[in-house]
């Protein structure tokens, strides 16, 4: 029997040259609406983006990354999109973009414990 939590996820990449377009997986985001969950979680493999670019600025990838992840929160600090309702913040970052961070399309899963999916995405997809 599937989980309780009907929810989706995406992975969120890191594009040094978009013009390349090659990505480093470097967090997941899960977002369930029936719980009013969202959350993400993130790590920068910096010798894995080394080997993409010599010329990598990983203080600026770690800026929007934070700003994402404020975003994803609904910290305060996180600007007028940090504010909106939870299914909104989800559908905006996850939004098709061509930028240095970028999202994999949405996918879907069941879940009884959101955190621990989150935790095992992670760990699948970006460790």
């Amino acid at each position: 029997m599937p989980g309780k939590h009907l929810y989706e996820y995406a992975v969120i990449r890191l594009v040094p040259r978009v013009e390349r377009e090659e990505f480093l997986n470097v967090g997941i985001i899960l977002f369930s609406k029936g719980a009013k969950y969202l959350n993400c979680k993130y790590q920068i493999d910096t010798e894995k983006l080394k080997l993409f670019s010599c010329e990598v600025g990983v203080e600026d990838f770690e800026k929007n990354l934070n700003a994402f992840h404020k975003i994803c929160t609904g910290a305060k600090d996180g600007g007028p999109v940090a504010q909106w309702d939870t299914p909104d913040r989800f559908r905006w970052l996850t939004a098709q973009r061509s930028s240095s961070l970028q999202t994999s399309r949405p996918h879907n899963g069941f879940s009884d414990d959101l955190d621990a999916t989150l935790e095992r995405l992670f760990n699948e997809l970006v460790l």
